[in-house]
């Protein structure tokens, strides 16, 4: 774009949405955040999920590429919640992931994939049992072996959408919420008709799909649990052969489970079969869980292209983002700073080998 202050409208209040509007209106543009549900307590994938920045636990199972951007978010997060006043937000206390005596083959089988997803040169660090508990020490005492990932971290996520919406307003955002729109070069068109700007951003994740024939929504399921019983200083992960359960601490004693990445567009409740998985995993990892009292039960859709990576297309007059699948908060940082040169005009973009392909049939309207 050239130089100046321009009107750019930003589809999509999710995590891209609201740090695009946030960074575009600190240089001085004039921005118009649209959504289609509430802005409070959105429906967005980066609401539901638990706000882990987990390289490491990733790259055994993702590209390469996955695990360089996470690195990169390690560094970018703390200058961003610097500028939001908000550095409580994120806490940097490395992940921890132990298995069951019958399941340490699990760990094993993780330590040789990351240890050549990155070349032998892995930070990871094998604990004993006292290790753990040093760390941890309200883990039930079963856990005779675990690895420790360095550097991991994990965010308050749901405050810092919140201080993110207050931001974007104190800079004099236009903010829409319950406004459905869809875009198009340089127009938004609403139920009160089209909009005309200098550039629109669209972010809406699977709400996108018009523009993207083979996106697609992937079906996660999270348990929110609250006790005062146990206390964790960092993201656990439970090793196990069918599935990853991991729990993140949040404020106020709550807690954040998570396991199921299934391949369905259902948007309907959690079932039966995976309150009790993960409900029964938890309780493993400490029995004082049993006592906690579960909040809620979430349900969402993370929006995946075939090659499960984010990418950005760029036409005149429209940008697009999306594809974070399930790594969110991992990859958002790299996503929104090479949206952001973009927009800037910058030469060097930063992640552009990854970002900017497409897959042959992928096509923006």
């Amino acid at each position: 774009m050239t130089p100046g202050t321009h009107h750019i409208a930003i589809a999509g209040a999710g995590l891209l949405g609201r740090l695009v509007a946030w960074q575009l209106l600190r240089d001085g543009h004039a921005v118009t955040l649209y959504d289609a549900g509430p802005l409070d307590a959105p429906p967005a994938a980066a609401w539901t999920a638990a706000g882990m920045v987990a390289p490491l636990c990733e790259t055994s199972i993702s590209e390469r590429c996955v695990h360089d951007m996470g690195r990169f978010a390690l560094t970018q997060w703390p200058t961003w919640l610097e500028a939001l006043e908000a550095p409580s937000l994120w806490q940097q206390n490395g992940s921890l992931m132990v298995a069951h005596p019958q399941d340490l083959g699990e760990l094993t089988q993780f330590r040789r994939d990351l240890d050549h997803a990155l070349g032998g040169d892995s930070p990871c660090q094998t604990l004993s049992g006292s290790d753990i508990q040093r760390l941890e020490p309200d883990l039930a005492g079963g856990f005779h072996q675990g690895l420790y990932l360095p550097d991991e971290a994990h965010l308050d996520n749901r405050t810092l959408l919140s201080r993110l919406l207050e931001a974007i307003r104190a800079l004099g955002g236009e903010c829409h919420g319950h406004c459905p729109v869809e875009t198009f070069p340089g127009e938004v068109a609403t139920a009160e008709g089209r909009r005309h700007f200098d550039l629109v951003v669209d972010c809406r994740g699977t709400g996108a799909r018009p523009h993207h024939p083979s996106l697609r929504g992937v079906r996660g399921e999270t348990l929110h649990v609250q006790t005062a019983e146990i206390r964790l200083s960092r993201p656990v992960r439970l090793m196990h052969p069918r599935y990853q359960l991991y729990v993140v601490p949040k404020p106020e004693h709550r807690f954040v489970i998570g396991a199921t990445q299934i391949e369905s567009e259902d948007r309907s409740p959690v079932s039966l079969q995976s309150s009790l998985e993960l409900g029964s995993a938890l309780y493993t990892l400490s029995p004082a869980f049993a006592e906690a009292r579960i909040l809620e039960q979430g349900v969402n859709l993370r929006p995946a292209f075939l090659d499960n990576l984010p990418h950005v297309t760029h036409q005149q007059g429209l940008i697009s983002a999306n594809g974070l699948f399930r790594h969110g908060y991992l990859l958002a940082p790299a996503v929104v700073c090479h949206l952001l040169a973009e927009i800037r005009g910058h030469g060097d973009q930063p992640f552009a080998d990854i970002l900017a392909a497409r897959p042959p049939q992928e096509t923006t309207a």
